[in-house]
């Protein structure tokens, strides 16, 4: 017999929302399992049931914003640090890139919960996604994520054919092997990197594992979405016909 699990870890595991904002739907009577409306937090379930939620819920979940920034160097993805300010402070009405509207104007709601999905160091510009979706947060950065993450990496050094194998597969960071990435010469002096993961710092500690060091960092690609022409410092929502 299949063992029962928590209402809210199976909504999550199914990608329908956030523990967080399943335990706030359960809440407040927006969640149904196999057709009976579930309101009690901490309710567990058989695994193969049936769960919907609300319309209600369903209604917030789509006017939820997922925003997408071309991050200069110098801002830090996550929480501010002395001297620094964080990303989320570019998201404004006079930096909202006129191509990428998306049928959407920009109201100060939209910065309400809004948190990275991933992490780009104080030292690296490109693509980074700020959302209001735990469903996308879950895709992009969750423990079981194997959403591509491609970057340009500008480096100093000599790279012989080992180093570069060993960039590929054989690296361990903190004591734990790295997962098999794509790394490639993309032209004299820049490589490219594939990863499908996002340890700290990750590119720069396993350039300098193999004697290069990184003189620039640009990430390009999340999944599916590219940054594409997005001017550096301006952002863009995500439109409905994209998905990572």
């Amino acid at each position: 017999m299949t063992e029962p699990i928590r209402l809210s870890k199976l909504m999550s595991e199914r990608g329908l929302c956030s523990r967080r904002e399943a335990d706030s739907y359960i809440e407040r009577g927006l969640v149904f399992v196999d057709g009976r409306r579930v309101s009690e937090l901490g309710t567990k379930v058989d695994p193969a049931c049936a769960i919907r939620l609300d319309t209600q819920a369903s209604a917030q979940q789509q006017q939820r914003v997922t925003i997408l920034l071309h991050k200069p160097v110098g801002y830090v993805s996550g929480q501010p640090e002395p001297g620094y300010q964080p990303a989320v402070a570019l998201i404004r009405s006079d930096t909202l890139w006129q191509d990428g509207r998306a049928g959407r104007a920009f109201h100060p709601a939209h910065l309400k919960g809004l948190a990275p999905a991933g992490r780009l160091d104080i030292d690296s510009t490109g693509l980074l996604v700020l959302t209001q979706d735990g469903r996308i947060a879950k895709q992009l950065i969750g423990e079981d994520s194997g959403v591509e993450k491609e970057y340009l990496v500008r480096v100093e050094g000599r790279l012989d054919d080992k180093g570069l194998a060993l960039l590929n597969h054989g690296l361990s960071l903190d004591g734990r092997k790295l997962r098999p990435a794509r790394v490639g010469w993309q032209n004299a002096d820049q490589l490219r990197f594939i990863l499908k993961e996002g340890r700290k710092r990750q590119i720069r500690r396993m350039c300098e594992l193999v004697g290069l060091k990184v003189a620039g960092l640009k990430r390009v690609r999340i999944g599916r979405v590219r940054l594409g022409e997005l001017p550096l410092g301006q952002w863009r929502y995500l439109r409905d016909d994209e998905a990572f």
